[in-house]
């Protein structure tokens, strides 16, 4: 493949990481943790990084706002290294359109693949800042993923079960983009500067 070829399907790639990045987070369902009663329909309360909402045996959800005392701690240090991720990816994207070699935004051929370069590894230190707290959340779940029983009352049973949210897989393909793109950007400098 073409230099040319793959840092532009590495932008690509990268451009739908950073699509993937915006949603997961922005949707409310990192972690999901259910109830169950022996006697009750399941109620599940959905955690995000900016809202918790609680979903009724009939459907109906009720969403509200982190207070930021009462933000979980793994939630507070996910939602920032987030935030950095979207920054640099942000930043990755306008230096990887500036360095392309179609583009003229640089004259020079030598800077414009310095660029590319320096793209390419934004995307990839981006992907390692998504990673951690995708993979952080992940661990928590798996923590209390295993189901406590516990008594409450003289006969009620109640179980509490965490699962995985659907932010958290499109976490870990947003983080898998982020890293293609950002190998197929920087293979890019070197097959073009005759290194490879």
């Amino acid at each position: 493949m073409v230099a040319c070829e793959r840092q532009l399907l590495g932008l690509a790639l990268a451009c739908i990481g950073f699509l993937g990045s915006i949603i997961s987070c922005a949707l409310p369902t990192w972690r999901i943790m259910k109830t169950f009663r022996d006697y009750e329909m399941p109620f599940s309360v959905v955690e995000g990084l900016w809202k918790r909402c609680g979903i009724s045996p009939t459907g109906e959800m009720q969403c509200m706002g982190y207070e930021y005392m009462l933000l979980p701690a793994d939630m507070k240090a996910a939602r920032a290294l987030i935030i950095i991720a979207i920054i640099i990816e942000v930043l990755g994207i306008l230096l990887g359109v500036a360095g392309r070699n179609f583009m003229n935004f640089v004259p020079d051929e030598r800077q414009r693949s310095k660029m590319a370069l320096t793209s390419g590894i934004a995307f990839l230190i981006a992907g390692f800042f998504f990673l951690i707290p995708v993979s952080w959340t992940t661990n928590t779940i798996n923590d209390h993923f295993h189901p406590t029983w516990s008594t409450s009352g003289l006969a009620h049973l109640l179980l509490k079960k965490m699962e995985l949210g659907a932010a958290l897989y499109i976490g870990w393909f947003t983080t898998v983009l982020l890293f293609l793109g950002g190998g197929l950007v920087c293979s890019s400098f070197f097959r073009r500067n005759g290194t490879e």
